[in-house]
């Protein structure tokens, strides 16, 4: 980029474009809107239902019939996307996750759901991973010593993947981190006929301290056996992130997501300068719990840091980004 050679003060004064409010709109660099969120939602068993999370302050699991009232919401604040997690009830559990291949478990009825309700007016994101599924906690199949098996988990990601799709979801994104998914998914979802449903790729997923309020909302606390260091990335690197992103999109990644946000915003950028394709952030449970919770001791103003923090992904090259703040965030950009 073409760097110029600014005047010397006072001929410059940076200020004077900053001393009205329509002067500072007219020179803003980005904007946020809701068509900017995507909305992350807990799916619990039941009707009527809504359980509070006691780690995430605001946010709770809810039943399809709270899902889809949810997803109706969105629509009227122009939030274009919801993504959804599953709390699968203990017993549906396993060690080899087949409840993720269950055409009639707890994602795909809420699938159906909001797309009788409300249609192609929002779009429907599913993760796929087995960590919703399995006794375990890992996101993949594993071995005697417990090591996530690399092969035998991504054939059972691509049925999860199938699953998902016939039930009419409307972008894949796999978050297991798994070698050589997004091929294979992709090329599954070629040959059955779902030509249009996109993959959202956790391309760049850290190994982090940011996601302990998130297990408790899957009910994967506590089931956990050992860490997720073998296939979730090492925090230090960025040069991987930007490998791994390659590898994704050359696999058949329609767009690619870092994760956790706010820690990660320079693995954002970086891939939006070298790739140039549409790129997320996920704003996780621990980012969101760290600002209600400054928000509750008196700290911060909730309305101002959410929207600062959301614009920064804006700021740094994101397409959009995942935030249990959304709903709160398009009411205020709405107002």
């Amino acid at each position: 980029m073409t760097q110029t050679i600014p005047a010397p003060f006072p001929a410059l004064r940076l200020r004077r474009t900053r001393a009205t409010g329509w002067s500072r709109a007219l020179h803003r660099e980005n904007i946020l809107t809701p068509a900017d969120m995507i909305w992350p939602l807990f799916v619990t068993e039941g009707a009527g239902v809504e359980e509070p999370i006691p780690s995430l302050p605001g946010v709770s699991r809810w039943s399809v019939d709270g899902i889809v009232a949810r997803a109706k919401e969105a629509v009227a604040q122009g939030i274009p996307v919801l993504a959804l997690f599953p709390n699968t009830q203990p017993e549906r559990r396993s060690e080899d996750g087949a409840e993720a291949l269950n055409p009639d478990n707890l994602m795909c009825r809420a699938i159906r759901a909001i797309k009788d309700a409300c249609g192609d007016d929002i779009g429907v994101l599913t993760d796929v991973a087995l960590d919703p599924y399995t006794s375990h906690g890992q996101d993949g199949l594993i071995d005697d010593a417990g090591y996530v098996l690399n092969d035998a988990t991504v054939e059972v990601l691509v049925g999860q993947s199938l699953n998902q799709a016939a039930a009419g979801a409307d972008i894949i994104a796999p978050s297991d981190m798994m070698d050589g998914r997004i091929g294979t998914i992709r090329q599954a979802l070629e040959a059955e006929s779902h030509h249009n449903v996109q993959i959202m790729s956790y391309a760049a997923k850290y190994a982090s301290a940011f996601y302990g309020p998130f297990r408790d909302a899957v009910g994967s606390r506590g089931l956990l056996k050992g860490n997720k260091k073998t296939y979730q990335m090492d925090p230090a690197n960025a040069e991987e992130a930007l490998r791994e992103v390659a590898v994704d999109l050359a696999e058949g990644a329609d767009s690619v997501m870092v994760k956790p946000g706010l820690p990660y915003l320079d693995i954002a950028i970086r891939v939006k300068q070298q790739f140039g394709v549409p790129v997320f952030a996920y704003q996780v449970s621990g980012e969101y719990a760290m600002i209600e919770a400054a928000v509750a001791a008196g700290a911060a103003d909730r309305d101002t840091m959410v929207l600062e923090t959301l614009l920064a992904f804006k700021r740094a090259g994101c397409s959009g980004v995942l935030t249990y703040h959304a709903l709160h965030a398009a009411r205020l950009l709405n107002a």
